[in-house]
């Protein structure tokens, strides 16, 4: 897997992961935000976004 994901990027999906994540597990009926949460972490924490990926996209400064 080619990195897409600038390190800016990944620090934004770091946080805005983790603030997704445990507000949809504190609140009830979290279950997307739960989900977008856990997606944004694990493109964060790969270097890679497959949406980019589609779409032609790199935010990595190589």
């Amino acid at each position: 897997m080619e990195k897409n994901v600038g390190s800016m990027d990944r620090n934004i999906r770091f946080g805005a992961g983790a603030v997704l994540l445990i507000w949809g597990l504190v609140f009830k009926g979290g279950f997307l935000l739960t989900l977008i949460g856990i997606v944004l972490l694990a493109t964060a924490y790969l270097n890679f976004c497959p949406a980019y990926k589609l779409i032609g996209m790199n935010t990595d400064k190589k």
